[in-house]
């Protein structure tokens, strides 16, 4: 992380009464990725997609961390190619209110990387419903899949105590029903007191 701590306008003062506490962002950060189910991935043109996703802290001797590790592709979650730099927005898998929205840079992880190993390790774990054997799901990844390294970087630019005042949800237009003429086949022909109605 680039800058370690910030302080917060609203943080309580330890020290005296006009000196902020200082939060610890990398902290700051880990603690909202371990109360988020998903996180939503940002792109810069504005859409937002969803993904499951396994944080590596700093402790973890398999990879490099901070940093949320992604999986796309054949038999897991869908997601477009994304650039180097995208926006992660965090909610809590209790209420759904908004944690943080930080920048990330992103990384990919080729199969012939040195670092795939290490990457599949700390993913394969946490997901669930895995099938096969380790060598199975490993083969699948290769051919099939693409593993993200999420790096997030910078100050958040939505935090507690600073949230935009939009809350971010858009309206989507219904269809237009398909069946509205259609009727079920039912067996031995519909019953005497609903024929001839819809």
């Amino acid at each position: 992380m680039t800058e370690p701590t910030r302080p917060l306008p609203d943080a309580p003062a330890e020290a005296t009464d006009s000196a902020p506490a200082a939060v610890n962002i990398t902290r700051l950060v880990a603690e909202a990725m371990s109360k988020s189910g998903i996180l939503w991935i940002r792109l810069p043109g504005g859409d937002t997609h969803p993904a499951w996703f396994v944080w590596h802290d700093d402790g973890d001797e398999r990879g490099t961390g901070p940093a949320a590790y992604v999986i796309s592709g054949i038999g897991e979650q869908p997601l477009p190619w994304l650039p180097a730099e995208v926006d992660l927005l965090l909610r809590s898998k209790d209420s759904g209110g908004r944690l943080l929205t930080i920048g990330a840079t992103v990384r990919e992880i080729a199969p012939t990387d040195d670092a795939w190993e290490a990457a599949a390790a700390v993913l394969r774990p946490e997901r669930l419903n895995l099938v096969g054997t380790t060598e199975d799901v490993d083969t699948r990844w290769r051919q099939g899949c693409t593993i993200h390294v999420l790096t997030p970087h910078g100050r958040p630019t939505e935090q507690p105590g600073a949230y935009a005042a939009e809350p971010g949800s858009r309206r989507i237009a219904p269809a237009k029903a398909a069946t509205a003429r259609w009727r079920p086949w039912h067996w031995r022909g519909r019953p005497q007191s609903r024929r001839g109605t819809r």
